[in-house]
């Protein structure tokens, strides 16, 4: 079923690049599943700062709220859980708007925190809390 997912990037390819880089800045993810269309509130982490940071330190997140990371190219890249203290998952999607995977992801306050990737290239990955998926 995640192979036949795919998102839709509504805000992020409308909004200016200013607004894409501001962390306050919020964007509409459309997740296209054989069931229907699931609609999410995201923050847009399009900086290598704001990649960094992700959702580090967030006590909560609201169900259907998230975090989408875009990048312009696609990548082989991974993700860590770092100093984040609640559960989340992770989705995945490559140049063609396909969730390639999804991940469920354990807060790490210790290093070595492990690594989550899809171990293929992906343009955007966008994290929520566990149990949204």
């Amino acid at each position: 079923m995640r192979l036949a997912l795919v998102l839709l990037l509504v805000a992020v390819a409308c909004g200016s690049a200013e607004e894409a880089s501001d962390p306050s800045a919020s964007a509409a993810l459309s997740i296209e599943t054989d069931d229907g269309t699931v609609s999410l509130v995201v923050e847009v982490a399009d900086t290598p700062a704001e990649r960094q940071t992700g959702l580090m330190g967030r006590e909560s997140l609201s169900p259907y709220d998230g975090m989408a990371f875009v990048w312009e190219e696609p990548l082989v890249s991974t993700f860590w859980m770092k100093d984040t203290l609640i559960p989340l998952s992770i989705a995945f999607w490559d140049a063609d708007g396909r969730i390639i995977s999804i991940l469920d992801m354990d807060p790490c306050t210790q290093d070595p925190c492990p690594s989550y990737g899809p171990g293929e290239a992906f343009i955007g990955a966008v994290e929520v809390a566990r149990g949204t998926f």
